[in-house]
């Protein structure tokens, strides 16, 4: 059996559109059964690894998601592969929104710190911003909630109206109450954009946060900005950076590349050996808000950098120096379409990308040039920040401040539970 309709491509939890892959329009019905089977019917059409798959009986497994579960390749997919709600995929994908409290955070032992606090969200309004320290999530320590193991579900299903109320320590040492309420939320996609002076050049820093439709225009705006600026260099900051849609990665690879890549090969689709019709390459573009000419790139990344973000690094590399300040990136050479049915999206994975190199199956993430701290003390831009701080010494003296300690760069945040997973890893907030 083929599969139905295919919403989006994502690349490392990215993508642009395709037509559909069959004509059957989804499950027979939308019985447990019925969507095993189709899950089934999908993975062994498209799935990278469907030669892989267990002979197992869809109809014995309690829901969709158990099956996927069940049937995944662990050594390579133990967490890409997803379903989700179709409700949810289509907020994200094309307005840059999901229901929460509009904050991300990291967890580091037993300590809770704040990332980042979206505009115009419950934990805006509550008063959390970077830096702070959850204390307890419903009166329950943060230390217990990881013990038992439940930190990873203590704010609740991403449902409007779900609430808890947060415990927490300010930057300042102020330690407050605040019960949020769970929404609408939107991300801004590029919501820093600086130029600094470093050495008689300027330097051009921009966050961003996420590949989705709204994207295109603010990566537009910035990026006309940062040209009518003058810049020389950029710093890319993709710490949070989860991934997104793949034309969106094309988009950005080809601000930053300009005249250098137009035209030249961004990467390459490769597909199990019943969908090699749909292998291609796709190329960098001619794009009017183009930065000018840049020597190099240096991005900024973390064990949250995920797919996109892994991509544009990826595509670039051939062309220019890229140098990358921070942690290793999370790890996702591959991407996936998004499928729906019965209101839900499953994304498995069906396709690795590989650059104009042929370089591509960096499972283990790409690893960063100089390691630096996610300075969760100072603001996104601030020149102080530790990331930020260790990109513009490398713009100043081509060199990083101090050797680069691979072990070290793998250690923080990774072991604590709470690296994203699937979904999770595309949205990166709660």
């Amino acid at each position: 059996m083929r599969m139905g309709r295919v919403a989006w491509v994502l690349a490392l939890l990215a993508g642009a559109s395709v037509g559909p892959v069959s004509a059957q329009t989804g499950p027979r019905n939308c019985s447990v059964t019925s969507q095993n089977l189709y899950v089934r019917d999908v993975m062994q059409d498209l799935y990278l690894w469907y030669s892989t798959l267990p002979d197992v009986n869809p109809a014995g497994f309690p829901s969709p998601e158990a099956y996927l579960e069940a049937v995944r390749y662990r050594p390579l997919d133990s967490r890409f592969s997803y379903i989700t709600s179709a409700a949810s995929s289509d907020a994200f994908y094309s307005d840059s929104q999901f229901i929460g409290f509009g904050f991300s955070t990291l967890l580091s032992g037993v300590e809770l710190r704040v990332l980042q606090v979206f505009a115009d969200s419950p934990a805006s309004e509550a008063g959390l911003a970077r830096g702070d320290s959850i204390l307890e999530i419903d009166g329950r320590p943060i230390e217990a909630l990881v013990a038992s193991g439940e930190i990873g579900v203590a704010f609740g299903p991403s449902e409007v109206g779900a609430s808890a109320e947060v415990y927490f320590r300010s930057r300042t040492g102020e330690e407050r109450r605040a019960r949020m309420t769970k929404r609408l939320v939107t991300i801004p996609t590029v919501s820093v954009t600086r130029v600094f002076e470093v050495d008689g050049r300027k330097v051009g820093y921009l966050f961003f946060r996420n590949f989705v439709r709204p994207s295109f225009a603010a990566l537009d705006e910035a990026f006309a900005s940062l040209a009518e600026a003058g810049v020389s260099e950029l710093v890319l900051d993709l710490r949070y950076n989860g991934g997104g849609l793949v034309d969106v990665a094309v988009h950005l690879g080809s601000l930053i590349g300009g005249a250098l890549t137009a035209g030249q090969p961004f990467a390459t689709y490769a597909h199990n050996d019943r969908n090699t019709f749909r292998n291609e390459t796709l190329r960098f573009e001619t794009i009017e808000q183009a930065a000018p000419v840049l020597s190099r790139l240096i991005a900024i990344t973390s064990r949250a950098s995920a797919s996109a973000s892994e991509l544009v690094i990826n595509a670039l590399t051939p062309f220019m120096p890229v140098v990358t300040i921070g942690d290793v990136t999370y790890g996702k050479p591959v991407g996936q379409y998004l499928v729906r049915f019965c209101e839900k999206m499953l994304a498995p994975v069906a396709f690795s990308l590989r650059n104009a190199n042929d370089e591509g199956d960096y499972f283990d993430g790409l690893p960063a040039t100089c390691a630096a701290a996610d300075g969760i003390d100072a603001d996104l831009g601030d020149a102080g920040e530790a990331s930020l701080a260790e990109a513009l010494h490398y713009v100043r003296h081509d060199a990083c401040s101090r050797p680069p300690d691979a072990a070290a760069t793998r250690a923080r945040g990774v072991e604590s539970g709470l690296r994203p997973i699937g979904w999770q890893s595309v949205l990166n907030a709660h």
